[in-house]
């Protein structure tokens, strides 16, 4: 096999458990291909924690890391970078609400999108990961424009999308592979909408509107996973929130043959959408290019078109909570 030149990937916040959970699936090859050699550059306040990481990297002697840094420069991890893993946020302490992790993770969202546009590549394809995901993506693209396009600045709703294959394919007892046509629409909240009225199975349409689990049932489950999760075991979906973003990035990386779900920025998307707002869509990614794209063309139902309403006033209503913060 002939090998690609190197290609570099920076992933913040990198002593979470998200980045533990990741780099295995970046240094193995399952996101950017068994012939593209890569240069992890892990970025963290905290640089000591990351020694054993190092240490843990070496050992597992993966044939495509070529090399690694682990650093708290931002110069040197925003360096060149052809890929971006976003995952630095504040942890959330005793006392905290949701107005307090906004404000605190999109300031950091802001001077990580002026360190791209300083330091990386102009056409560096950028996941965020911290939350609140949609808006903190705005802010990251506002702040590395115009160097960077908006366009190469994405966030992580392709969890929920996964989440919605898994409790299809178990509802009808497929495989995951044999569900097509999977959207998910809005925010990475509560608000998001799971959308199974184009839904394929082994390739037939199911039908929706006589079913009331797609309407009630599979909705509230997709919904509420999250919770489902922590409650379970007592801490995040740091594992499939890594496998999330590997999945995202590889479909951004290699293209798609199926629809899949990303938080995009919504100008110029098809259905009535507010511009300047990062949204998640069901879109395609072209194979050459590298390009997404939002499908076209889809008929929405009328339940679509509330659901999809509920969670723009909710994104409009971040994103002015967010330029607020800023400001201050």
């Amino acid at each position: 096999m002939i090998m690609k030149p190197p290609i570099k990937v920076l992933i913040t916040g990198a002593t979470g458990s998200i980045a533990y959970s990741l780099i295995p699936m970046l240094a193995s090859g399952q996101v950017y291909g068994l012939d593209q050699p890569i240069i992890l550059h892990l970025f963290a306040r905290r640089v000591n924690l990351l020694a054993g990481l190092a240490m843990e990297i070496e050992d597992s002697v993966y044939p495509l890391v070529k090399s690694f840094v682990v650093t708290d420069e931002e110069s040197v991890a925003f360096s060149k970078v052809d890929s971006a893993f976003l995952m630095a946020s504040t942890p959330k302490l005793p006392g905290m609400v949701r107005s307090d992790m906004l404000a605190a993770n999109v300031r950091i969202c802001a001077k990580h999108g002026k360190l791209l546009a300083k330091y990386a590549k102009p056409d560096v394809k950028v996941l965020v990961v911290c939350n609140p995901t949609n808006t903190c993506a705005l802010v990251v693209a506002q702040n590395a424009a115009p160097v960077i396009s908006s366009s190469n600045v994405t966030a992580l709703t392709r969890l929920d999308h996964n989440r919605a294959v898994q409790m299809l394919a178990a509802y009808h007892n497929v495989r995951c592979s044999d569900v097509a046509r999977v959207a998910i629409w809005g925010n990475h909240s509560h608000t998001q909408f799971p959308d199974a009225s184009n839904v394929l199975i082994n390739g037939q349409l199911v039908t929706v509107a006589k079913d009331s689990y797609y309407t009630h049932e599979f909705v509230d489950s997709v919904r509420q996973r999250g919770f489902a999760v922590i409650k379970a075991r007592n801490n995040t979906s740091a594992l499939s929130a890594a496998k999330a973003s590997a999945d995202h990035m590889h479909d951004w990386w290699t293209g798609t043959d199926n629809w899949v779900s990303m938080g995009v920025l919504s100008d110029d998307n098809p259905y009535g959408v507010p511009q300047e707002l990062v949204f998640s869509f069901p879109v395609t990614v072209d194979k050459c290019s590298k390009q997404w794209m939002i499908v076209d063309n889809i008929a929405l139902t009328d339940r679509s078109r509330n659901a999809i309403k509920v969670s723009v006033n909710e994104l409009i209503e971040e994103k002015y909570e967010a330029l607020n913060c800023l400001k201050s």
